[in-house]
């Protein structure tokens, strides 16, 4: 069986964003967004209300996750 993996891309907002943040909150930020390369939808993901996007939360802080890469540069 062969395993499907993911890319998981930050816009350059968010790299702006994610380099403002504490360094320890890097670390959990960047370990939760490697573990979405392998299952993008954890147990713990919710889908936001009037969006086609979802979130997982890291602490404080939330990391939302939208749709397919062809619809992203839309």
């Amino acid at each position: 069986m062969s395993r499907v993996s993911y890319t998981v891309i930050l816009v350059k907002s968010a790299q702006k964003q994610f380099r403002a943040l504490p360094k320890e909150t890097q670390a959990r930020v960047s370990a939760a967004l490697l573990a979405l390369e392998h299952n993008p939808r954890p147990a713990a993901v919710k889908k936001l209300k009037g969006r086609d996007a979802w979130r997982i939360r890291v602490g404080d802080y939330r990391v939302i996750t939208i749709g397919h890469r062809r619809e992203i540069y839309r």
